[in-house]
């Protein structure tokens, strides 16, 4: 990778001189073990998003950035408030999928035994794969509700504590909703999907802390992670087929109207508008109605985690132990506020497979954790588990306070279809003390371990950067699978 220039042990740089038409350097934070598996395609993706209208600073790829749709999945770029533009293909189609970890005071020792039971109920309790419909039976008017409100609406439907929603993302609810902005077709997909997994690389896990993977022992105290051994759970879903629909109904709208603006975009699948325009408005109005669907979906589904834990282990989920850590988002734009070159702005902050790395003393991050920072969860893949991290004031300096969000693809779903069968990958996992259940056996291969970069290696990348620092990990014992 010629083009690219090494800032530092971590920081590669593409100036602007390498594309005509780039208005900022793009920016890949990485590590000497992954940049080489950075593709062309993904330095393509990320030097056609620095040439957007508005951009600022820099268009920056997390270390597990792999090719997306327009954007790299693992790509952040904020835009100016008033000049610049909004970007399906900057957010994806699964708007504001996102990770939840929920502490227990239960250990590995209590929970195996009736591991497999468990396991049993969460896979009848939170339905999965394509097209599953929910539990929670919506009509027109609780559902329009939902979607004006997020997580307020799981909190006085009982299912939610006030907890849960205190830790949960700018408290599960993101503003300027308008289910005007709404297809019908987004809605009718929506309806019946509050409660389910989905698909693909979503999931529902049971992990562990082993010992010696609690590295920052004051930080993870706060977050309520006390000693090794014990049991958490963490969530990966986002706004099913509402989102997904969103998605397509503004891409055509945008690609439809491209003319209009005069944008002269590099690709096609940068459909965009200006923010300040009727599209733009709208996008973004619709946009919040599917983040608010996806922070009600894994709220519901916390609900039927605590129903099957109880049910299982006949006490309280408070007996148990079961909390809300944290919920982050991770395919959204939010507006927020920089120094941009010692000048206020207002940005529209663009992350696609990535997350929010707040530092202490954020009034936009739960006070209990404003000692320390923002809890920033980080997923890998079904063999590997799932990382806790900690936002840096350092994060917000410099990199529009974004960090990465997973392991990220190192092969097509296809690829690893051919290398092995979902059912011995399933038998390989039982081995290794990993029960895993799913409805779409054959489907399970596309999401082996060797198909995703190494968590530990992605994690170690940010951490030596300081866009935010590694507190725990943990290892899997079961999962739900879509």
């Amino acid at each position: 990778m010629k083009q690219m220039i090494k800032i530092s042990d971590n920081i590669w740089e593409i100036p602007t001189s390498v594309k005509s038409g780039m208005r900022v350097p793009a920016r890949i934070l990485s590590s000497e073990k992954l940049i080489g598996g950075i593709d062309n395609g993904v330095i393509d993706q990320i030097t056609n998003v620095a040439c957007l209208p508005g951009i600022q600073k820099y268009a920056l790829c997390m270390p597990d950035a792999h090719l997306g749709y327009g954007f790299p999945i693992g790509g952040v770029a904020a835009f100016d408030a008033q000049e610049g533009i909004i970007s399906p293909g900057g957010i994806g189609f699964d708007i504001n999928c996102g990770m939840r970890l929920i502490s227990t005071n239960m250990t590995v020792e209590e929970v195996k035994p009736k591991l497999a039971e468990v396991i049993e109920e969460l896979f009848n309790s939170v339905p999965s794969g394509v097209g599953t419909k929910g539990k929670i039976k919506l009509k027109t008017p609780d559902f329009n509700k939902l979607i004006a409100e997020g997580s307020k609406w799981c909190l006085d439907n009982g299912m939610a504590t006030d907890d849960d929603v205190e830790h949960t993302e700018t408290k599960g609810y993101i503003e300027g909703a308008d289910i005007r902005a709404i297809s019908g077709k987004a809605f009718n997909r929506g309806l019946n999907q509050i409660g389910t997994l989905g698909s693909g690389n979503h999931y529902l896990e049971i992990e562990y802390v082993r010992k010696g993977d609690i590295y920052n022992e004051s930080v993870a105290r706060t977050f309520g992670i006390t000693s090794p051994q014990q049991i958490v759970i963490a969530i990966h879903c986002g706004s099913r087929g509402f989102g997904h629909q969103v998605a397509t109904d503004y891409l055509r709208i945008f690609n439809q109207n491209s003319s209009k603006y005069g944008l002269n975009l590099k690709d096609r699948e940068l459909a965009a508008a200006p923010i300040t325009s009727a599209d733009g408005e709208a996008y973004y109005a619709a946009m919040a109605c599917a983040a608010n669907v996806a922070f009600v979906n894994r709220q519901v589904i916390t609900h039927f985690v605590k129903k099957s834990f109880e049910k299982v282990f006949n006490k309280t989920s408070e007996a148990l132990g079961l909390k809300t850590i944290y919920d982050v988002a991770h395919n959204i734009a939010r507006f927020e506020d920089y120094i941009i070159d010692g000048v206020p702005k207002r940005l529209l902050v663009h992350r696609k497979g990535a997350t929010r790395s707040f530092g202490p003393n954020n009034a936009d991050i739960p006070e209990v954790f404003r000692t320390v920072g923002q809890p920033v969860i980080v997923g890998g893949s079904m063999e590997s588990g799932s990382a806790l991290f900690v936002g840096t004031a350092y994060a917000e300096s410099e990199y529009f306070g974004s960090t990465l969000h997973g392991s990220g693809r190192v092969m097509s779903r296809t690829k690893a279809k051919k290398l092995i069968r979902g059912d011995e990958l399933q038998n390989n996992l039982k081995k290794q003390g990993i029960l895993i259940r799913t409805g779409h056996i054959r489907g399970l291969a596309e999401e082996a371990g060797f198909a995703y970069k190494s968590i530990d290696d992605v994690s170690q990348a940010v951490d030596a950067i300081g866009i935010s620092h590694l507190v725990a990990r943990f290892v899997p014992l079961g999962n739900i699978k879509g």
